[in-house]
């Protein structure tokens, strides 16, 4: 038997490969599923099982995509809902034999009503892993607001008060050396506090994750869960209904996208179009020249939760700026998230826009140092930190305007188009991506601090306030 995590970091996301005597199953998938199914031929294996733990929210799943190609099927827990799609809806208790090995079916509701665990065992009989989905993660549990926002009936406090029942009832009697392997590691938005870490044996869970604290109430646990949290990215409900319902197909996704249009197409599609231009490039180099109204999302980054996040239309139509030979990337990158309106990308990138003779634009960046003497010169300067909240709240610059990233549209209230500000994030990512928008909008007075907070505490220049252990890093 081989089991086989395949960790995505720029989502966080955890899928798994299962395999027993020439079977394979395939947990959670992402969009492209190319990569399992040249997973299982070059094992000799057949994918036979297709097994999500919930409709997720964040990311759109490959499930659909999987079955048609290899005629896997595709099994949930225990729901009420309709698919656009043949899926085996399960039962709690259910077992599906995998080869020599089985995989147990444990409903467990609270993150969404539909939430399951599956529990493996190996050829001897023996339980060994359980795939917890966003039931259960390293240091954490899934947060049970997200499902409310597609069935109206449900509160965040039902679906937390189901949540405990099926941590007591159906996690914490399991034994001690099972490995657990969760859908979700630090950066998701699916939980408030994750650890880096992306498996633990359960014992050490028991022993170090606060949820599962001997002794805890339901009430108390109720309160903590629901303490700290903030509401999810936009496009969260959007890509639930394309999980339920189906979606295109990747190949059409990618063959829309990859049209490589020259300056003068590029040019005529922006204005013809109402596509938003997406430039995918670093942001000291998004800086230096970029497309008029274009703005920068690095693709070197949590890039497709950012557009996410701040594209509020998923049926949008986008146009990308791209480092050569990044497109398909790109354009992948952009379906995971199920943004599959890409209309095509400017070929030759940025360079052959400038050698056509066309107008650019440009973000003034300073080094932390020369930010430092601004203030020197100035005490009242502008600055804003677009870092979420709870890193704000945690440590900033003193005299500082927290405008977070994640909410930009209310964030730029707080900012005056005859003003100066200085912009800084933790790194240099959000800030770029913040300045790009007010840009587009109009806010031509925004300079980007380069290496961000990271840069400007290590460089002792700047007074901060004390330093605050977050409760959340949502």
């Amino acid at each position: 038997m081989k089991v086989e995590q395949i960790y995505t970091g720029c989502l966080a996301q955890g899928a798994y490969y299962i395999e027993s005597n020439g079977e394979a199953a395939i947990i959670d998938p992402l969009r492209e599923v190319q990569p399992y199914i040249d997973m299982a031929n070059a094992r000799g294996s057949k994918i036979k099982y297709i097994f999500e733990t919930h409709f997720h929210a964040d990311f759109v799943s490959g499930h659909v995509d999987l079955s048609k190609k290899t005629g896997a099927q595709i099994v949930y827990g225990p729901t009420k809902m309709k698919t656009g799609f043949e899926a085996l809806i399960g039962e709690d208790g259910q077992v599906f034999k995998l080869g020599n090995a089985t995989i147990k079916l444990l409903h467990t509701p609270g993150h969404t009503m539909e939430s399951s665990c599956f529990l493996l065992s190996d050829e001897t009989g023996k339980e060994t892993a359980i795939f917890t989905g966003d039931t259960l993660f390293i240091g954490d549990v899934g947060r049970p607001d997200l499902a409310q926002h597609v069935i109206a009936d449900l509160t965040q406090e039902k679906l937390a008060a189901h949540l405990y029942e099926s941590l007591q009832n159906k996690i914490l009697p399991l034994s001690d050396d099972l490995i657990v392997y969760p859908a979700h590691g630090a950066g998701s938005a699916c939980g408030k506090n994750l650890s880096k870490e992306t498996s633990d044996t359960l014992g050490n869970q028991k022993k170090t994750n606060s949820a599962l604290r001997p002794g805890i109430t339901k009430e108390i646990f109720i309160n903590e869960l629901l303490n700290g949290l903030m509401p999810p990215p936009g496009y969260f409900p959007k890509n639930v209904l394309m999980n339920i319902n189906g979606y295109d197909a990747i190949d059409d996704v990618m063959a829309r996208g990859k049209k490589a249009l020259n300056v003068t197409e590029f040019e005529v599609v922006a204005n013809e179009t109402h596509a938003l231009i997406i430039d995918t490039r670093a942001a000291q180099k998004f800086a230096k020249a970029f497309i008029p109204n274009s703005i920068n999302i690095g693709i070197n980054g949590s890039f497709a939760v950012w557009v996410g996040t701040l594209v509020p239309d998923i049926k949008q139509e986008i146009l990308l700026i791209t480092e050569p030979g990044r497109e398909d990337e790109v354009i992948t990158r952009l379906a995971r998230v199920g943004y599959d309106n890409a209309i095509g990308y400017l070929d030759g990138g940025i360079d052959a826009w400038i050698n056509a003779g066309k107008e650019t634009e440009s973000i003034p960046t300073v080094s932390v140092a020369e930010f430092a003497a601004a203030e020197v010169a100035n005490p009242d300067i502008n600055i804003l930190d677009v870092r979420k909240k709870s890193e704000y709240d945690s440590e900033h610059i003193v005299n500082a305007i927290n405008a977070p990233l994640d909410y930009v549209n209310n964030s730029m209230t707080a900012v005056d188009k005859n003003k100066t500000y200085y912009v800084h994030c933790a790194g240099g990512y959000r800030s770029m991506v913040f300045a790009s928008i007010l840009k587009a909008r109009g806010y031509n007075n925004l300079i980007d601090v380069d290496g961000g907070f990271a840069s400007i505490k290590s460089s002792g220049k700047f007074k901060i306030t004390d330093y605050v252990c977050p409760s959340t890093m949502l």
